[in-house]
């Protein structure tokens, strides 16, 4: 059952207008978005088509900011419109969760196209509630992957209609973080019969291709030469030769200084190992590729706009199976960087196939590293799936590092990094214990472990995705995986982050 990436429609268009709003133009969408105070003055409501009968009912159903109202207009009630109170005063968590109920509300319709605007609302609270209509929107029409016999019909909003007087300043920002979000949800949901590792490296090849980037692959028998052991270790109880660490480059004309590294967890099925998960814990381990597919959507996005700064995409791929060959509770094996680790659990692979991801990644002497994984339950049973965890070699950034996940609306905390942390995971055998026999503060353990394959002049940024799945979605984002991250990483190197974490 071949399948192949939806490039060419990860995004509705939109386009922007500044015309002025007419009954002709209300009539021309089977749906519309108003986004409004919570109190409107009269001057709101001039010139806005059935604007009496809106005022009328907004007045009485939207009793405070968050609350939405509905009224078909038109000669046939045509028209859905949906009117929205905005908070001046709301987080970008809130107004995308705000806009995702308005997004559902207005989709209701199965609208062609569809006409968004706004009035009243102060021009940075305007454009902020824009963007996150909009990025609402570009989740929920897009159709992740299905195989039903008589499958969900494709979304049919073919156009947005963008009223504004003036270009939204972050506009190419939330589409293309939509656009690499998008692809991170569909390659995570897709199943494991699908997303093998053979798979996966067809459909990087083909992404390699369609966006013009550079491609290698480092199968097992080149990971064998080059030292690649805790890679190799996980990999090595699958039935069949197709693991491997993929690198993606993308090399803007003009650019200058080292890349950034985006490194992502790739296992595409997660058995537990020889430490064999229960059947409710292994359900859903074809989702334990998500941090690969975040980098690459992350790739994507910078892709897309443009970006002047060079970026190394490494992804780890592999399953994690059990089997004769299987690796098992205390070998010791030898990583790239010549560090030996004494395996304790073998479902503590995710830790095993990234440090020699990261080592291969800094040996390029990369500007920063910053790397996904759904790496740990203890992250979740810490934060919840609201917020996911961030570790980091350069702990003056901290500040910096909660700040880009509070404006992208992807909320992160971060976590200590001590080094006396590192005495709950020594070996009596090798340099470094994989992890300890007890689960307590597994997700700094594990940051601490992969801090040993990033050399210390490498600002590096360890992002544990608790976030990455979540019963129901998350702020804009609707369905139970949420491709967290995306948006997170565009917001973060906006702000400079590895500039800034230049000094130790």
């Amino acid at each position: 059952m071949p399948t192949r990436l939806p490039l060419d429609s990860l995004l509705v268009p939109v386009r922007r207008s500044a015309s002025a709003l007419t009954a002709r133009a209300f009539a021309g969408h089977a749906s519309v978005i108003l986004l409004l105070p919570p109190k409107p003055t009269a001057r709101d409501w001039d010139g806005i088509p059935h604007g009496a009968m809106l005022r009328e009912l907004f007045a009485v159903r939207a009793r405070k900011a968050g609350d939405s109202v509905q009224l078909r207009v038109g000669a046939r009630a045509e028209t859905l419109v949906v009117m929205a109170a905005v908070s001046e005063r709301a987080s970008t968590f809130q107004r995308l969760a705000a806009a995702a109920k308005v997004a559902a509300s207005a989709l209701e319709a199965d609208p062609r196209s569809l006409l968004l605007t706004q009035r009243g609302l102060p021009g940075a609270v305007a454009d902020a509630a824009l963007e996150s209509v909009l990025a609402a929107l570009q989740a929920a029409a897009f159709r992740l992957w299905s195989a039903k016999s008589k499958p969900e019909r494709e979304a049919r909003l073919q156009r947005i209609e963008l009223r504004h007087p003036r270009p939204l300043a972050g506009l190419a920002r939330t589409l293309a973080g939509a656009a690499g979000n998008n692809l991170a949800r569909w390659l995570t949901a897709l199943p494991p019969s699908l997303l093998d590792a053979a798979g996966y490296r067809r459909l990087l090849r083909e992404f390699a291709r369609s966006l013009g980037l550079g491609f290698k692959f480092y199968g097992e028998r080149e990971l064998r030469r080059l030292g690649a052991g805790a890679f190799l270790a996980v990999a090595q109880g699958n039935a069949t030769r197709d693991a491997g660490i993929a690198r993606l480059t993308y090399r803007p004309r003009g650019a200058r200084g080292a890349a950034i590294g985006l490194v992502g967890k790739g296992i595409c099925f997660d058995t537990g190992g020889t430490n064999l998960k229960p059947h409710k814990s292994m359900l859903d381990m074809h989702t334990d590729m998500e941090g690969s597919a975040v980098a690459l959507g992350t790739l994507h996005a910078l892709s897309t706009l443009g970006a002047r700064q060079a970026v190394d995409c490494w992804l780890a791929i592999t399953e994690n199976r059990i089997g004769p060959r299987a690796y098992k509770p205390q070998d010791v094996v030898r990583a790239r960087n010549g560090v030996t680790i004494q395996v304790i659990h073998t479902d503590a692979e995710g830790r095993m196939v990234l440090a020699d991801t990261l080592s291969l990644a800094a040996e390029r002497k990369p500007a920063a590293i910053v790397d996904f994984a759904t790496l740990t339950g203890a992250c979740v049973y810490a934060l919840t799936e609201r917020y996911s965890g961030a570790f980091t070699n350069r702990p003056d950034t901290r500040a910096l590092i909660e700040a880009a996940g509070a404006a992208s609306g992807e909320r992160v905390w971060c976590f200590p990094m001590d080094e006396d942390f590192d005495s709950d995971i020594e070996s009596t055998v090798a340099d470094v214990a994989q992890c300890a026999v007890e689960g307590k503060g597994d997700h700094i353990l594990a940051a601490r472990f992969l801090n040993r394959f990033v050399p210390a002049e490498i600002p590096w940024l360890h992002v544990d995705l608790a976030a990455g799945t979540r019963h129901g979605g998350l702020a804009h984002v609707r369905t139970d995986v949420t491709g967290f991250g995306v948006r997170f990483a565009l917001e973060l190197l906006e702000r400079g982050w590895p500039a800034a974490a230049g000094a130790r």
